[in-house]
């Protein structure tokens, strides 16, 4: 009877330490096969055949699609340069270069949005209609309120990810991707 009884604990031990730590993968996002570039955050397999089942299950329950290698790279930030989470209720400049792509862009997502749908409005920026510095940098603002220049606009009130999406560019194979650059996010004035 005691044998029944410690197989019955091991079972019930293994059962909640897998249920719970595929909880935890899936509602934190991928964890396998990560990539860090400053604020910056990719996962590129995850739009591959052998995607990890932990970023298959991820991507079915947010209902994002991700981006093929052959497609490009997409890169999420949920806080600035210094680590602070992303609010609405503070501005932000994102500066600097972006590594080459036939095209980018760059988009704000309120929290709690089914799917990551962007914010109302015009909720992103790209590369064909930024305006750049002389030496090919740029600096966006992003704020709920209007900004001269490259402006996103933001939801009031909200706490967001950005999003920069590069298409049709050679850094998504594994070893260019820890070499890159990727732009700066920094916080301006809150309210």
């Amino acid at each position: 009877m005691r044998f029944i009884v410690d197989i019955f604990i091991a079972i019930a031990i293994a059962a909640a330490l897998g249920i719970g730590s595929a909880w935890y993968v899936i509602d934190r996002g991928a964890v396998f096969g990560t990539v860090t570039v400053g604020a910056w955050t990719a996962w590129p397999a995850s739009g591959q055949p052998d995607a990890d089942p932990y970023a298959v299950a991820w991507l079915a329950r947010t209902g994002e699609v991700p981006l093929g290698a052959g497609e490009g790279i997409a890169f999420t930030a949920t806080a600035d340069s210094s680590g602070r989470p992303l609010t609405a209720a503070c501005d932000y400049t994102v500066r600097g270069q972006t590594p080459a792509a036939r095209l980018w862009t760059l988009a704000a997502y309120a929290f709690g949005d089914a799917g990551g749908a962007p914010a109302p409005d015009r909720s992103s920026i790209n590369s064909r209609i930024l305006v750049r510095q002389p030496d090919g940098s740029f600096a966006i603002a992003l704020s709920p309120e209007v900004q001269p220049g490259n402006w996103v606009p933001l939801q009031a009130g909200r706490n967001f990810r950005l999003v920069l999406r590069l298409y049709d560019t050679p850094v998504t194979t594994g070893s260019r991707l820890t070499d890159m650059v990727l732009p700066e996010i920094v916080r301006g004035a809150c309210r």
